[in-house]
């Protein structure tokens, strides 16, 4: 089984929390027994969470080897210039290594969902709209690639993982797939 999850703001991607007070996780969102993420997703991010119960199919669906492309939908501060997108695209030197190149274009601004709490906005400086697609899965490895080309991230939307994509899901829904 295979299900897509749409997982909100400020949710752990696990169905447990141990800290006091205990954060949001996927247990409060009637998702079928027995599966868990393959993969992650950061509590500040939210998106595409695909769960399964298939122990091989977690790992090819999650394992770096196996190149599957993540597309996201990332907010940044500033105005991208040329230069940005292409250090992106050849790939950031990161503390823990260089990535590989990425695909980054600049986008239209996507119709998503109202984020509680809003992304801070200010007059004074330009926000504008990236797709990014990557095939590692470093821990922030967006929002580290994003900041290390001078494009800090104020939202970050995964939109796809390989063929699967978030459209059609609200926030903290899922579906079964194929």
């Amino acid at each position: 089984m295979l299900i897509a999850f749409n997982k909100p703001y400020g949710v752990l991607s696990q169905f447990t929390d141990r800290s006091v007070p205990p954060r949001p996780t996927l247990a409060g969102f009637g998702l079928p027994p027995g599966v868990y993420a393959a993969g992650r997703l950061d509590a500040d991010s939210e998106g595409l969470l695909l769960l399964t119960d298939d122990g091989p199919l977690a790992h090819r669906l999650s394992d770096p080897r196996h190149k599957q492309p993540k597309t996201y939908w990332v907010q940044v501060e500033g105005a991208p210039r040329p230069e940005q997108l292409d250090r992106l695209r050849s790939g950031v030197v990161l503390n823990d290594g260089p990535t590989l190149p990425a695909q980054a274009e600049v986008m239209s601004a996507p119709d998503l969902w109202p984020r509680d709490p809003p992304v801070r906005f200010r007059k004074t400086v330009p926000d504008a709209w990236l797709a990014l697609t990557i095939t590692e899965g470093r821990n922030r490895q967006v929002r580290r690639m994003t900041a290390a080309v001078g494009l800090p991230t104020l939202r970050l939307v995964r939109a796809a993982v390989g063929p699967h994509r978030v459209e059609g899901l609200a926030p903290g829904t899922w579906r079964q797939v194929d």
